[in-house]
Formats: structure tokens, sequence, C-alpha cells
């Protein structure tokens, strides 16, 4: 079993609205600054995975700062995972300095038949991932409806890239702290917050904590699969390739050449995945 943990789908008018969406969403600006940026819609994400041979996908929302875009997107995803319910789970796009309106737009997902929370961006959302008050309503809502939460995660040194931000490992260690019973997953490895495990008290902190590979080769070496599955745990990786920013078949490959063995394979390409999802795992993978 396959499954790409982080992927982003967009509704097909983007496109032709590029310059009205820079002018109304800071992360969308941020995150697609020039008009022949890659977006992608339901339909182009389950031909690619048809492509590669990936079972699921997990259609994450993106840190919109306007909240009307947020629920178009929202409602295009929760669309998305009715037309492909086998193929397709949704995560919602909320902004946890909206406060009671986030937990209201959370919930309706929820309802709707989304499981988690995410992605979110700190920087271009504008709020202290650190700041216990500002995060509770968000974090207290997504713990109460079983729902994990996605954050965006940025290395505090090496190349600048869009998006990158200021979301560094100290910073999400101290959110993980503040929510130890909510299930977070750190995307783009944490931004290196795993290679930290060699710490004795981090591991315990980081025990609802999990990090995807969203992005990877363009991050780090092929190598990391083995170094985080050893700092980490392979039972706390997860797949992602950031489609449509990469494709599935170079995270395919770095996962294959990894070294690792075939249980710790199994397990980050799909097996950790399904059970976070509530999927039926495949007989001989658990």
């Amino acid at each position: 079993m396959i499954i790409d943990f982080h992927c982003h789908i967009l509704p097909p008018t983007f496109p032709a609205r590029w310059a009205e969406l820079c002018n109304r969403d800071a992360t969308f600006a941020a995150l697609f600054a020039k008009p022949d940026a890659r977006m992608a819609d339901a339909d182009m994400l389950v031909a690619a995975m048809d492509q590669s041979r990936v079972d699921h996908a997990v259609a994450l929302g993106m840190g919109w700062t306007d909240l009307p875009l947020a629920q178009e997107v929202n409602d295009y995803v929760i669309h998305s995972v009715r037309r492909y319910p086998r193929r397709l789970s949704g995560f919602c796009s909320v902004n946890p300095a909206w406060g009671a309106m986030a937990v209201t737009e959370l919930e309706r997902c929820a309802a709707a038949g989304l499981k988690g929370v995410g992605e979110i961006h700190p920087d271009t959302q504008e709020f202290d991932i650190g700041d216990r008050s500002t995060m509770q309503p968000v974090m207290d809502a997504a713990r109460r409806l079983g729902m994990p939460v996605v954050v965006h995660s940025s290395e505090p040194v090496g190349h600048s890239y869009p998006g990158k931000g200021n979301t560094t490992p100290g910073k999400l260690y101290r959110f993980v702290g503040n929510f130890p019973e909510n299930v977070i997953i750190c995307a783009h490895w944490g931004g290196g917050l795993p290679f930290y495990s060699l710490m004795p008290e981090v591991p315990e902190a980081l025990k609802n904590v999990y990090f995807d590979s969203a992005a990877s080769p363009f991050l780090y070496r092929k190598e990391v699969f083995a170094v985080a599955a050893l700092l980490a745990g392979a039972d706390h990786l997860l797949l992602g390739t950031d489609y449509p920013l990469l494709g599935h078949q170079l995270l395919l490959r770095q996962v294959a050449e990894s070294g690792l063995g075939e249980a710790e394979q199994a397990a980050i390409l799909g097996t950790n995945a399904a059970r976070l999802l509530g999927l039926p795992v495949p007989e001989g993978q658990g």
C-alpha cells in the first residue's frame, strides 16, 4: 500500500484567477509568486497517482489568510473526496488566528468528512505557533474530533525558496510541547526536528509527532530517510511528495534506495498513514 500524505489540490479556476488571488491572500502570493506556478486539481492528482501506482493520497489545504478563500478550497476538497472516496482523504484549511471562526470552519469540514487540519503556515498566516492561547481553540477542537494537524516546517539553515518561512525546530518543539496529546505532522521533515532525537528528552516529547518527506529532494540527500528512521523511528515517518511541486516517482525511488528494510519501507510508504487515517492496513503489512 502506498499513501502520499502531502498533496495539494485547488479548484480548476485558480490558474485563471492568479492575479486576483495574489491580491487577496498572502499565502497564495507567497507560494504561487509566478503566474506559471504549478497547480493541480483532483483529476490531475488521481491521474498522477494511477501513473505511479499510488493507492491513496491526502489532499491538504494551505494556510490561507482569507477566510472566504479557505472556505472555497475546503468545499472543493470536500467535493473531491466525495468523488474519489477510495483514493483521497481531505484536510481542511483554517487560520488559528481566526479564533472561534477557525473552530467553526474546522467543525463544518469535519462534519463533511474531512479527516485533518492543515497544512497551516504560521509565517504567512501571521500567528505565533508557540503561543498556547492562540493555538488552543484549534488544537482542542482537532483533538476532540480526532483530526491530526499538519504544520509547515522550515530549516533554520540552507537555501531560500518560496514559502520557506521561519517555523523552525525550536518553535515546533515548543508547539508540540504545549499540545502533547494532539497528533501533529511536521511537514518537510520538521525542518530537521527529528535530528534532535539524539537528545534524551526529545523522543518522549515527540511521541505523537510524525514527519513527512514533502519536497525532500529539494532539501536533503536521499540518506535522510535512513537517518530519520534511525533517530525518530520509521513508525513516525510518512511519505509525502508536495504534489504537484514534485511527482511520486522520485520519492518512491528514494525510499527504495534508502537501505531500509522491507518492514520499515512499508511503514513509511503507507502503513503509518493508513493508521492515522483509519484506513484498512493490508494483511502482512501490520
